[in-house]
């Protein structure tokens, strides 16, 4: 079966991900960390790609996008791992891919899962225990959110930008949002949407993107279609 073409929805965020080969680490130290962001901001700005929110850890990364065109992303992406895995492989002696295949990627309804994907992006080194608290870890845009540093990667969505009149406003109501439980459930529905290429939206968001996508955005029904029984007519 011919694989889909990329999912791509105009002016629709998209959650990322990318994972690091047989679960080996991608970033070994700062400077790794340093010229993969350094990568993928040169990328985004060369391609259109606005990054709302990301977590780069040392054996994947996430991020929160909105591509300005169908080719932003893949384009983006392609030349990240171009530039970052030729220095990866030339400082550790190595060759070969870094990455575990192509990365995953879907699009979601912004309204009802944007934030909701913002924070399992950006919390996702805590739920990873490679610190206790999200404010600790470097390599996030959760310290941009709340207003310990200027992220000059992160340009802010709309819905973030709705939670508040001030950036005071906005970066507190943010960290309050984070310091509730992930819904479980909503969480495991991203992910699995991220991995398997599939819309996560209501029915008829759906329906919506499928349209403006011009192709399937949710996996056909399994088994064989049901068939019909006809019903004699009578004479």
């Amino acid at each position: 079966m011919a694989r889909l073409a990329r999912l791509y929805v105009p002016d629709q965020p998209q959650h990322v991900i990318l994972r690091g080969l047989d679960q080996q680490p991608a970033f070994v130290d700062d400077q790794d960390y340093e010229l993969f962001i350094d990568c993928l901001k040169a990328a985004s700005r060369d391609h259109h790609l606005s990054v709302h929110a990301y977590a780069l850890m040392p054996g994947a990364v996430q991020l929160l996008v909105t591509p300005t065109d169908e080719s932003s992303l893949p384009k983006a992406m392609q030349a990240v791992g171009r530039r970052y895995v030729a220095h990866f492989n030339r400082r550790y002696s190595r060759r070969g891919t870094l990455w575990e295949g192509r990365y995953r990627a879907t699009v979601i309804e912004g309204e009802k899962y944007f934030l909701l994907a913002s924070r399992v992006v950006e919390l996702s080194p805590v739920r990873n225990q490679l610190v206790s608290a999200p404010e600790d870890y470097r390599w996030s845009s959760y310290r941009h959110h709340i207003g310990l540093t200027l992220d000059s990667l992160i340009t802010d969505h709309r819905l973030y930008w709705s939670l508040g009149n001030t950036p005071f406003e906005r970066q507190r109501a943010y960290r309050e949002l984070c310091e509730q439980p992930l819904d479980e459930r909503e969480t495991n529905q991203l992910q699995q949407a991220t991995l398997k290429g599939w819309v996560l939206g209501s029915d008829s968001y759906r329906e919506w993107a499928a349209r403006a996508a011009n192709r399937r955005v949710s996996p056909l029904p399994r088994g064989r279609p049901r068939k019909v029984r006809e019903t004699p007519q009578t004479q």
